[in-house]
């Protein structure tokens, strides 16, 4: 349905959790090395819980290769606290790309600089800001599952 990146991920449960939706949507995970943390971790594993073996997993050993290999006609819309532009502004389609930086730092600014006019926030109070990166995932992404009128049953 959707393709969840994930650039340099650094908590297992967050990429656990994510799994979790990306198999709960037939979504494709990728995740874009380094990852903080060993694909083998145990918290991974507990987040993930017994569902790993039926996630779609794509690994990405960096950026530039991913980057690469999803260039334009390739949609990709870029998670970001550093735009104005709400996620729920723009039409999502099957196969789009919705990709999340790491835990602590986001995306790199040469990423969004690159794509400025797909950049989507998710909007909230100055006071907060961010969300956890599961909770990011799953808002986006099922405001996408949403607009094609999924049904997941």
């Amino acid at each position: 349905m959707f393709n969840v990146v994930l650039i340099e991920p650094e908590i297992p449960p967050n990429t656990g959790s994510i799994a979790r939706l990306c198999l709960a949507t037939q979504s494709r995970l990728h995740l874009v090395e380094p990852l903080g943390f060993s694909i083998n971790d145990r918290q991974l594993r507990r987040a993930g819980m017994d569902y790993w073996r039926q996630v779609d997993v794509q690994h990405w050993k960096n950026l530039t290769e991913f980057e690469t290999a999803t260039r334009p006609p390739t949609r990709r819309f870029l998670l970001t606290t550093k735009t104005k532009r709400r996620y729920w502004e723009t039409t999502f389609r099957k196969g789009d790309f919705l990709v999340f930086g790491r835990e602590t730092k986001g995306l790199p600014e040469s990423l969004l600089l690159s794509d400025p006019e797909n950049c989507l926030t998710i909007p909230m109070v100055p006071e907060a800001r961010s969300l956890n990166l599961a909770t990011s995932v799953a808002i986006v992404l099922f405001e996408g599952v949403r607009q094609l009128h999924c049904k997941c049953d």
